[in-house]
């Protein structure tokens, strides 16, 4: 998907500010020079990096409130989806935290969100500390039970799981809710045709 398209999506369908838009070309940026010498994203996927990672994390905005709610990205490599949900972000109150346990991806994180002034905090260990959070977002982390049970093990409160999966989301609910039940509904991805957004409520 081309730059010039998800701009347009970014701004017109999901309302980010211009200030958000420029701040994400210079993400962008940064993370392309970054991958030159580490793999925070495929390199085959360098090309579309505005549709694969850059879109396909803006579209979870619509999946919270940013008036309300705090937000922890677990498992987010280079910043997918976290950064980008922080970028939107326009609430001085909202708290957005960036867990990765790569120390070299975290260090690229830390700078980033130095540089472009992005109200977010990188946090190593996911086990280091219970979560206090109403959200809690992933993307390629872990299998849907594997990421059920960390969320329950880390989070203090009830909370919404949002997680982006592929064309096997319903065939992962079907096998996990075997052993979980929890109220949950599926959308559509705006990146992928066969990939879907899972949005579950943990109840503590």
């Amino acid at each position: 998907m081309q730059e010039k398209v998800v701009l347009k999506i970014l701004q017109e369908q999901l309302k980010f500010n211009k200030n958000s838009i420029e701040k994400l070309k210079l993400f962008s940026q940064k993370l392309i020079t970054a991958n030159q010498s580490y793999n925070f994203i495929s390199k085959s996927t360098e090309n579309d990096i505005w549709g694969r990672h850059i879109l396909d994390s803006a579209q979870l905005v619509k999946f919270i409130d940013f008036n309300s709610e705090s937000l922890s990205d677990l498992g987010t490599g280079g910043g997918f989806p976290g950064v980008v949900l922080a970028l939107f972000n326009q609430n001085n109150d909202f708290h957005v935290k960036l867990y990765e346990k790569s120390p070299v991806k975290r260090q690229f994180l830390n700078k980033v969100v130095d540089e472009l002034d992005i109200k977010a905090t990188v946090k190593s260990n996911i086990y280091d500390h219970m979560l206090d959070t109403d959200v809690i977002v992933c993307r390629a982390f872990k299998k849907l039970d594997q990421v059920i049970q960390v969320s329950r093990e880390i989070a203090k409160k009830s909370h919404k799981l949002i997680i982006l999966k592929g064309q096997n989301a319903q065939e992962e609910i079907n096998k996990t809710f075997k052993k979980y039940k929890y109220p949950y509904k599926l959308e559509k991805s705006m990146t992928n045709s066969k990939s879907q957004i899972i949005i579950i409520k943990i109840n503590k």
